[in-house]
């Protein structure tokens, strides 16, 4: 396995008056002394300027369905190299890979993979695309965006899978290498983002904007369901309405359930009912494909026919039972264009999740 320099040279970042340097890729600014990390651990100030510790390295590697990133209208079906490396710009206090976002163990990085190996691992293991997950892509935007390249070279789709903090000019050049993403709603307050997960609302919103009007990235929304923090009806009527006024009727969202960890082992797992409700709400404010998460639940799971109301892609979790659109994507029943990306379908590649070894793989 080849080596990957990882001081790798950072970008977006600029030497303030006093010697420090301040990092512009999220709405964090960090400034920087010599040898200081920002908030997310992996940018630093080493030798006067801004480096990544991250690049080429990686926290694991999965082969998964692509409907858990959830992208449920990105080529169902298909398997997807997902893998993070370390740290977040984000401190959600109910993060579920807590262990490799708030790692400060360069540890925990296992695998060395240029973005070259990635892509050819994507191409020999059968998947459709490579995920940047586990932890934020925006964090590692330099790798993650060479590794995009590499994918293309071969005909691998690059997806993030990502809370959307990051400021315009890297978001321009970032999303510019991606084919699709799912971001990370994470509430619709700012007591919200700045209590439980120490940011702010209004650049997630900007990102959601902009991918939805200003570019071809396919864009999916999750939202996780926190019981007594973000799921009130008011919280979600609000949320929908500004989804279906800005984005208009077609953007799918996910509510999924939360289960306790990290710092809120004190709250209970999301229940059933507060899934469909969200999901009914959604659905009253006009959106067309809402869907439930984390739940064995084939309605709130399934894709519907705006139009003729046919179930089109029945699904129970990440498992496809039956599939009823054309290889464009068309309702077979009335022809109506479902959006998203399709191709012909095949098997599908299943609920189940291999980890992978990318020297071994």
């Amino acid at each position: 396995m080849e080596r990957v320099d990882t001081a790798y040279p950072g970008r977006w970042w600029h030497t303030l008056p006093d010697g420090r340097v301040q990092c512009d890729l999220c709405p964090r600014d960090c400034k920087l002394h010599e040898g200081q990390r920002g908030l997310c651990f992996v940018r630093k100030m080493e030798q006067g300027r801004m480096v990544l510790t991250t690049y080429g390295r990686s926290s694991g590697f999965c082969v998964d369905p692509v409907e858990k990133k959830p992208l449920n209208h990105f080529y169902p079906g298909t398997s997807i190299l997902s893998f993070g490396t370390a740290g977040c710009n984000l401190a959600c206090k109910f993060c579920q890979n807590w262990d490799i976002s708030k790692s400060r163990e360069m540890d925990r990085l296992q695998d060395q993979a240029s973005p070259q190996a990635i892509a050819d691992a994507a191409i020999r293991l059968g998947c459709k695309s490579v995920a940047f997950t586990y932890n934020d892509p925006v964090i590692f935007a330099e790798y993650a965006m060479d590794i995009a390249d590499a994918c293309h070279d071969k005909g691998v789709q690059a997806v993030a899978v990502t809370a959307g903090y990051i400021h315009a000019e890297p978001r321009r050049e970032f999303y510019a290498k991606m084919d699709a993403a799912n971001v990370d709603l994470k509430g619709f307050t700012d007591e919200f983002y700045y209590r439980i997960c120490g940011g702010k609302l209004q650049p997630v919103l900007d990102t959601l904007e902009y991918l939805v009007k200003e570019t071809r990235v396919w864009t999916e929304i999750t939202t996780l369901l926190i019981p007594g923090k973000n799921d009130s009806d008011e919280e979600l009527k609000a949320e929908c309405k500004w989804l279906r006024a800005h984005l208009g009727p077609d953007v799918p969202v996910h509510f999924t359930a939360f289960h306790p960890d990290w710092k809120m082992m004190d709250v209970p797992r999301t229940p059933a009912a507060t899934l469909t409700r969200a999901r009914e709400i959604a659905q009253l404010a006009g959106l067309n494909y809402v869907y439930t998460g984390n739940v064995h639940d084939e309605a709130g799971g399934s894709t519907y026919c705006p139009s003729c109301e046919k179930r089109v892609v029945a699904r129970d979790w990440y498992q496809i039972n039956s599939y009823e659109l054309t290889d464009t994507g068309a309702c077979k029943s009335c022809g109506t264009q479902i959006p998203g990306r399709f191709q012909k379908f095949g098997k599908p590649f299943g609920p189940r999740r291999i980890p992978v070894r990318l020297e071994h793989a």
